[in-house]
């Protein structure tokens, strides 16, 4: 499985309608609205490296309010219960998921 990290900046007034667009193009399976420089993170997975091209070249530039984007590829995936540990650093047992 390929993961893929997009950033995105969008039209200021666009923000919402950008992600909700996002959110339905194939192989997105997650979008943020995020602080700083870039506007919304969508997290994409595919099956094959190639499948990258179509989506990014096919769908997202189709996408009306993105001015902007920039992608990574992910190397390696930590498991949940490990990510779930370094977000839960300082909480109590009560504030963590």
């Amino acid at each position: 499985m390929v993961t893929a990290i997009v950033m995105v900046q969008a039209e200021r007034q666009r923000v919402q309608e950008t992600a909700e667009a996002l959110a339905g193009v194939p192989s997105v399976r997650e979008v943020y609205s995020v602080t700083g420089e870039w506007d919304i993170v969508a997290i994409l997975k595919l099956t094959r490296y190639e499948d990258l091209d179509d989506v990014v070249t096919g769908h997202l530039r189709k996408v009306e309010g993105i001015t902007r984007t920039q992608t990574m590829l992910a190397f390696r995936t930590y498991n949940d219960s490990l990510l779930d540990q370094g977000f839960g650093v300082g909480l109590d047992e009560s504030q963590q998921r």
